[in-house]
């Protein structure tokens, strides 16, 4: 969960909450908005859909119903960049080896084909590792981040 560092948030009550759900919390850097890239991305994506009500949700149930429709949407149809244009699902299932595999032959066939029309290499399909939040914090030692 991440907090802003307001009042409330600094309330013993919240903590104590926390920490009895086994939830760590993380505090937002001072006049820094994208703290999180991950949620600032998913709010953007979400904002951004055709369907989203410009106007808010007519009731909770609207909101939740709209909600697991763009959950299923991003998870299986949704082709992310970050991850070579396949969709979380794929990834997930370990489907995205293949897929660009078949695309690095389909890229070469059409190179070969019409190589006029290549300037540079085609585009990377190699599969990407791990996709992580603040990757360079987590590699460092605790000792080094306590100080």
């Amino acid at each position: 969960m991440t907090t802003s560092n307001g009042s409330a948030q600094k309330g013993s009550t919240l903590l104590a909450t926390l920490q009895a759900l086994g939830i760590s919390p993380s505090y937002s850097r001072p006049r820094v908005s994208d703290d999180n890239p991950f949620s600032e991305a998913i709010f953007r994506t979400c904002k951004y859909r055709p369907d989203y009500p410009a106007g808010g949700f007519a009731s909770l149930e609207a909101a939740r119903a709209w909600v697991l429709g763009f959950v299923a949407w991003y998870n299986t149809e949704h082709h992310h960049s970050a991850i070579r244009f396949v969709t979380p699902a794929q990834r997930h299932q370990g489907q995205d080896h293949t897929i660009l595999a078949q695309r690095v032959a389909l890229y070469r066939q059409a190179k070969a084909n019409r190589p006029s029309r290549w300037s540079g290499n085609t585009r990377n399909w190699t599969p990407i590792g791990a996709v992580t939040l603040n990757a360079r914090e987590q590699t460092q030692p605790a000792l080094a981040k306590a100080a």
